[in-house]
């Protein structure tokens, strides 16, 4: 429940922390100011509200009002009526306040450290190892506003970057870890690792992944994120 989270999480979504109860039934938001590459975005937060935020064309194309309630089935029935299809669910994580805590001051994590332009070379080599599915939706780039490594032997093997979320002091988090050195908690110490580093910018860190990726989600409860919502847009 909303509860769970800071108030900065809360506040970035819209969403009251006493918000409780699942419903089956969006309520509606007609926002003049929604990003212009953006024609609808739905939230459906866990164990609280859902929420569809529309710009004002989308809002009279889908025939809503903003402060209605239209229920899920019938929301989706008339997005395919108007055409409009949605990109995909991501599932949305942050650190409850009880994780939060712990991961402020996490033990060392050994062969990691921040990764800067000295690195672009090792960076390549394993940008070049890892998966391109992973390359695509972790979006971990050495020139985001941390990047963090972790190194074994000398070779990186695992890296970590994140960057402040749709102009906010929510700082979205990608990892990747080599295949061959996955299972060993790498991945684990990494996350937190750049979440404590978010915490001490004054950010709160995001993990978000597609709602399909099991192993994924898997990492982001043992670095102790929690689900926030699952959140789908419809884009100009």
């Amino acid at each position: 429940m909303p509860s769970e989270f800071s108030a900065t999480v809360t506040d970035f979504w819209g969403v009251p922390p006493a918000a409780t109860g699942a419903t089956d039934a969006y309520r509606v938001i007609v926002d003049p100011e929604l990003r212009t590459d953006l024609l609808l975005t739905l939230l459906d937060v866990v164990d609280g509200p859902l929420v569809a935020t529309l710009s004002p064309a989308t809002a009279e194309r889908l025939r809503v009002a903003d402060g209605e309630s239209v229920g899920r089935a019938e929301l989706r029935s008339r997005l395919d009526d108007a055409g409009l299809e949605l990109n995909g669910a991501d599932l949305v994580s942050y650190l409850t306040l009880e994780a939060r805590r712990s991961v402020a001051a996490p033990p060392p994590a050994p062969g990691t450290r921040a990764l800067t332009a000295a690195d672009v070379s090792e960076f390549a080599r394993f940008s070049a190892d890892a998966p391109e599915d992973d390359l695509d939706e972790a979006y971990v780039e050495l020139d985001h506003w941390v990047a963090l490594g972790t190194f074994v032997d000398g070779r990186l093997v695992a890296a970590a970057s994140m960057y402040p979320w749709r102009d906010s002091t929510v700082a979205d988090i990608g990892v990747i870890t080599l295949p061959e050195h996955r299972g060993r908690g790498l991945g684990r110490r990494l996350v937190q690792a750049i979440a404590a580093e978010a915490l001490a910018r004054g950010h709160e860190p995001q993990y978000r992944h597609q709602a399909g990726n099991a192993a994924s989600a898997a990492l982001a409860r043992s670095a102790g994120f929690a689900r926030f919502a699952e959140w789908d847009v419809v884009t100009a």
